[in-house]
């Protein structure tokens, strides 16, 4: 049996300008939302830079759930353009995701953030990022999320 190994690549964390959220409405399967992502960065061994801008296009379910769906345009901190992408589901115990809708500053205990992502560059340089696949946790703050992205695979070199 071959086992699943992880690493950590980076720590990301966005700047969302709540205020100018886009709220489209009610949808077949939920509420549509876009949460505008105004900055942030992101850290890691073999990964570092700023995020220069993005959006989430999301959906909160009729139970609560959050759906993600985001798309970011960073900068390596040698000034080199990546795109991140990634989706995923904030989901809460109890009233969490009730008293999230209303603003609250959720314990980490009330809830779990956990997404796949994609990378991409077309510099030579950073071509290693487009053969990774990610997976990563998040946790909720009052000016945007941080979240811990990991590569994931068989064996990693």
């Amino acid at each position: 049996m071959k086992t699943l190994v992880h690493r950590h690549l980076m720590t990301l964390q966005l700047e969302v300008d709540f205020g100018r959220t886009r709220r489209i409405g009610a949808i077949a399967s939920g509420y549509r939302g876009i949460a505008q992502v105004t900055g942030g960065s992101f850290t890691g061994e073999r990964l570092s830079g700023k995020v220069e801008s993005g959006a989430d296009w999301y959906v909160i379910q009729p139970d609560g759930t959050l759906l993600i769906d985001v798309r970011l345009n960073l900068n390596g901190e040698d000034g080199v353009p990546i795109y991140l992408t990634y989706q995923g589901a904030m989901r809460g115990r109890g009233d969490a995701m009730a008293r999230f809708a209303k603003g609250a500053l959720l314990d980490p205990d009330e809830y779990s953030i956990v997404v796949n992502a994609r990378l991409e560059s077309g510099d030579a340089r950073y071509a290693w990022l487009n053969a990774l696949t990610l997976v990563g946790t998040g946790t909720q703050t009052l000016s945007g999320p941080i979240y811990e992205i990991f590569e994931i695979g068989e064996s990693l070199t």
